[in-house]
Parts: structure tokens; C-alpha cells; sequence
């Protein structure tokens, strides 16, 4: 069942969101067609949300338990031009479940409207509206999927630049790091990836770093000094174009000295944790976090 079920919803990903996002296809219709394509995500039973501000910048507060004491503030994907708190509500759901913690999820303003650095921006002005409210860092995860995982990568690194306290962990879900598209599964899983492309990735680096090049250490921030970073989880699928986005900066991470914790997931596509209550291999990925989660924030 559970393999008919990951070829149904990977057949489905690649006739209904890989047209889609697409170089040719308006960037406001892609916004519209994933709100729509994320209705069908399930948030677990018994969760709220409500829009909160965090110093000027929209955010939704997710909460599977009002008693959790850890927070996860969390960044969205959408290769820095789509999606939002709303259209990742219910994975944000998922991980404060499984973690024992409160998400928030940030509506960071997006490219091309507000290339680079406006997203950082907002998510730093973020993290220090959660230090404001007495929450100590130590009790802080930054996570993020795709695009929003090279963005909790960047932050931590200008928060680590300009000495300000950093999270206890980062947790990066199939992280976007590499905006020049180097890696090497960029053409070798083309065929296979059932939701990202070359062509749609280019167009999102371009219209998100501006005038700055594509290898700009805070837009692509596999390409910055990774030492004194927080431990960090990274989560990938085997069968997505940005495997080696993460490969990559595993294997940097842990040469500067960082504590990471890595996973490719056979069969599995980009974001495929959005899945989480259909499938198997999304749950036991939801679990995973938790579990990290937990341990780099005890108690």
C-alpha cells in the first residue's frame, strides 16, 4: 500500500506542480496554483495557528500543545518567490507536534518584489522579537525547508558574523545552498525529480539575488565559513535535483567542526515530509526531527 501510495503522490507532483513551476509560468500564478496544491496537506488533529506580529513581520503561531516550551521558528520554501506560513502550516504543525514545541512560521517577503537580503532580514528581526520575549536562544531551533533551508543556514551564519546568540540547532529540509546550481544531481535527477527543475530553480536564484552573483555567501550559503555554526539536521530525498545541495554541505559542515546529523531517504522527493499522515517514510521523517529536537533542547 505504503508503495502505491509513493507512486501515486510522486505521479501526482509531476502532472499537477512541476508544469507549474515552471520559467514560463507568472510568478503570481505559482504563488496561487501552491496555496491551492498545499490545501491538501494534513496539519495532526487538535492544532491552532494564529496570526501573530514578530518586530513588523507576519508570522503564524502553530501550537500542537500550549504547554511546549521548546520553539522552532521556521522558515518556508518556495525558492524565495512562493509559498507562505499559510501554505506550510500544516507541516510547521507536524514538527511542533513531534518535537514538543511551539512553530512559528514567518511570512518573509519574497522575491522579486524583495530580493535579497529583505528575507534575512525579516527572519532575523524575527529571532530577536523571540529573545525579546524572554525565550533564551538555548530554547530556539531555526528550521526551513528548500529555500527556507538556505535561509536558516544564512541566518545562523550572520547571527554567529554579527555576534549575536545563536539557536541551539538548525533542522534543514532538502536545503536550497547552492544558488549557482553546481551540484552535481542538478542534471544527473533532472529526469527524476518530480517537482523541481533547472529551469525553474535558475529563475528563482536570479530573481532572488538581484544584482548580487548567484555564489554570494548569504545567498548561497554553502559557499560561506561554516565553524562555530549550531548542531544541524539535514533531511533530503534521493530523488531531487538538490541532493547535492545537501551532500555537499554535510561533508562542509562536518569538516568545520559542526555536529550534523544526515539522511538521504530512498525514493523519496523534494519536501516530501509535507506528506506527513499519508506516508510511512514522512512520518518516520517528522519523528526523526522530533526526536532532534528534543535532544538539542532537553527538557
Amino acid at each position: 500500500m505504503q508503495t502505491f501510495l509513493r507512486g501515486l503522490l510522486s505521479a501526482s507532483l509531476r502532472f499537477l506542480l512541476k508544469p507549474v513551476f515552471s520559467g514560463w509560468v507568472p510568478i503570481g500564478f505559482q504563488r496561487a496554483w501552491l496555496r491551492m496544491m498545499s490545501a491538501s496537506s494534513l496539519p495532526p488533529h487538535n492544532t491552532t495557528h494564529q496570526v501573530i506580529d514578530m518586530n513588523g513581520v507576519s508570522a503564524e503561531r502553530v501550537v500542537a500543545d500550549e504547554t511546549a516550551s521548546r520553539v522552532v521558528l521556521y522558515l518556508h520554501g518556495g525558492g524565495y518567490c512562493v509559498g507562505s506560513a499559510a501554505t506550510h502550516r500544516p507541516l510547521a504543525a507536524h514538527i511542533a507536534r513531534a518535537s514538543g514545541a511551539v512553530s512559528y512560521v514567518l511570512n518573509y517577503r519574497l522575491a522579486p518584489e524583495y530580493p535579497h537580503p529583505a528575507a534575512m532580514h525579516d527572519t532575523l528581526a524575527a529571532y530577536r522579537w523571540l529573545l525579546a520575549q524572554g525565550i533564551a536562544p538555548a530554547r530556539i531551533v531555526i528550521a526551513g525547508d528548500s529555500a527556507g533551508g538556505g535561509l536558516a543556514l544564512a541566518t545562523a551564519i550572520s547571527l554567529r558574523d554579527s555576534g549575536l546568540p545563536l539557536p541551539a540547532a538548525l533542522v534543514l529540509i532538502s536545503p536550497w545552498t547552492d544558488l549557482s546550481l553546481s551540484g552535481e544531481t542538478i542534471k544527473s535527477l533532472a529526469w527524476r525529480d518530480p517537482i523541481l527543475s533547472h529551469s525553474i530553480t535558475s529563475l528563482w536564484a536570479r530573481l532572488y539575488a538581484g544584482e548580487l552573483p548567484l555564489t554570494h555567501p548569504l545567498c548561497s550559503p554553502l559557499f560561506s565559513p561554516l565553524e562555530r555554526l549550531p548542531p544541524m539536521l539535514i533531511q533530503v530525498g534521493s530523488e531531487e535535483i538538490l541532493l547535492s545541495d545537501s551532500q555537499r554541505l554535510a561533508e562542509r559542515a562536518k569538516a568545520a567542526g559542526v555536529e550534523v546529523q544526515s539522511r538521504v531517504y530512498d525514493k523519496m522527493w523534494h519536501d516530501f515530509q509535507v506528506q506527513a499522515g499519508v506516508l510511512r517514510d514522512s512520518d518516520a521523517a517528522i519523528a526523526e526531527i522530533g526526536a532532534f529536537v528534543k535532544q538539542a533542547v532537553p527538557g
